[in-house]
């Protein structure tokens, strides 16, 4: 039997190899569902006002704020933006449906105007323009215009729900005929947030919203700024649709972290573990450490695995990176290989954290698993973050006391999160996912 066909033999041996290969499968559907949800959409559902959330991240967050907003509930699979899984979700809203909410995600040039040409999008909420995706795109400004592909696809009647604190979004509104109702902290935005505080924590953010003339003082479950930004979107998008704030604001604070986005989790020390793992564009990183830096804690310490995409000299970047980190936290643990290690714990020395401090995990999670037991207690405060190949769940996971067999560095499979993932705990052996 030759290497390739074992290979596949030991893949489909396993729960999560079988699934992805049912899922590669489905996939390649697209070009048939595509059509089948483009009709839908202009016949069933024509009545339907649909909203779809772009931009580089804070979609899923968003998207589940504005579901919130308009009275809707998430659907298991709403997670999955493109390609077969987004005419899925398309074709699972119900003719009776008076509005729905479609997560938008791409990863090439030349996906999101197809997208939009299917949708057919009455409100569009853009989040924030970042550098995931820049080795297949290249610029900023080519993610961009990719993304506002879907703005355009507006009709004059329809709406652009736009973060009015990032340029890159803002410049979007040159490119639609629709009405265009602004975001963010700015004080020229049409709803905008002030006062923010992370008094509450872990419990939860309080912050005074401002929309329409009106000024509430909110608290929410989310953590943190940046997740405040898809609470205003969702007010927005619902004082658009004609609901008054009274109305959209008791379900949006009642909305609970999603898992991997500023996610805390109690451990059984008493400390607490702030799990941002899902993503880690370089913007993304930045906003998790802002978030740290603010929050009340007897110790922070702060796991860092790889930038995703990184934009520019990755050593200059690593570098700036661990500065930051000593400036916010007394110990750093490094999960981002031997190369991008050097970068981060020099940055990290020179401004003045001791190297005792440092502990270099290399790709093994394990030995981050290591490095944090026994050295938690009431008042510390953990923040993992990491790209989504790396898993850094897992981490989380073992702290809590739940058995770890994975012992992959790397997984790109896309069916399964590792908390529901069949191989989680017994490991794979010397077989591997399908990638």
């Amino acid at each position: 039997m030759s290497g390739v066909l074992r290979d596949f033999v030991e893949r489909m041996g396993t729960p999560l190899g079988r699934r992805s290969l049912m899922m590669n499968a489905f996939r390649r559907t697209w070009p048939v569902l595509s059509r089948a949800a483009g009709l839908y959409r202009r016949t069933v559902l024509r009545r339907t006002r649909i909203v779809t959330v772009v931009g580089s991240y804070g979609k899923t967050s968003t998207t589940y704020a504005v579901l919130t907003a308009l009275g809707g509930a998430p659907h298991p699979g709403l997670q999955r933006g493109g390609m077969s899984f987004l005419a899925r979700n398309l074709l699972r809203i119900g003719i009776l449906d008076r509005h729905a909410v479609l997560e938008v995600g791409i990863l090439r040039p030349g996906e999101m105007a197809p997208y939009a040409q299917m949708i057919r999008p009455d409100i569009v909420a853009m989040t924030w323009i970042g550098s995931e995706h820049n080795r297949s795109f290249g610029t900023k400004e080519a993610i961009r215009l990719e993304k506002a592909e879907m703005v355009k696809a507006l009709p004059s009647s329809g709406l652009a729900v736009l973060n009015g604190d990032d340029p890159n979004v803002l410049r979007t509104r040159e490119l639609t005929r629709a009405r265009v109702v602004t975001y963010g902290f700015g004080e020229n935005c049409d709803v905008r947030a002030s006062e923010v505080s992370l008094a509450d924590w872990p419990h939860g953010t309080h912050f005074t919203v401002h929309a329409g003339g009106e000024e509430r003082r909110m608290s929410i479950r989310l953590i943190g700024r940046p997740m405040v930004y898809p609470v205003l979107a969702a007010v927005a998008v619902a004082q658009a649709e004609g609901l008054s704030l009274d109305q959209v604001l008791p379900g949006l604070s009642a909305l609970t972290p999603i898992p991997g986005r500023m996610e805390p989790v109690q451990l059984p020390s008493g400390a607490i573990v702030l799990r941002d793992d899902f993503k880690s564009a370089l913007e993304t990183v930045d906003a998790a450490l802002d978030v740290l830096a603010e929050i009340p804690a007897k110790r922070r310490i702060v796991v860092l695995g790889r930038v995703s995409e990184p934009m520019g000299s990755q050593g200059d970047i690593y570098r700036r990176l661990g500065a930051r980190i000593a400036s916010i936290a007394t110990k750093a643990i490094l999960v981002c290989g031997t190369t991008s290690n050097y970068p981060l714990s020099a940055g990290a020395v020179a401004a003045g954290m001791p190297r005792s401090s440092i502990v270099k995990a290399g790709d093994n999670i394990f030995a981050a698993v290591k490095a944090l037991e026994g050295d938690l207690g009431p008042g510390d405060v953990v923040l993992v973050k990491g790209r989504t190949d790396q898993r850094l769940d897992r981490i989380t996971f073992s702290l809590v006391g739940r058995a770890v067999g994975c012992r992959l560095s790397v997984c790109r499979t896309k069916v399964a999160s590792c908390y529901h993932c069949p191989m989680l705990e017994q490991g794979w052996g010397r077989s591997r996912p399908a990638q």
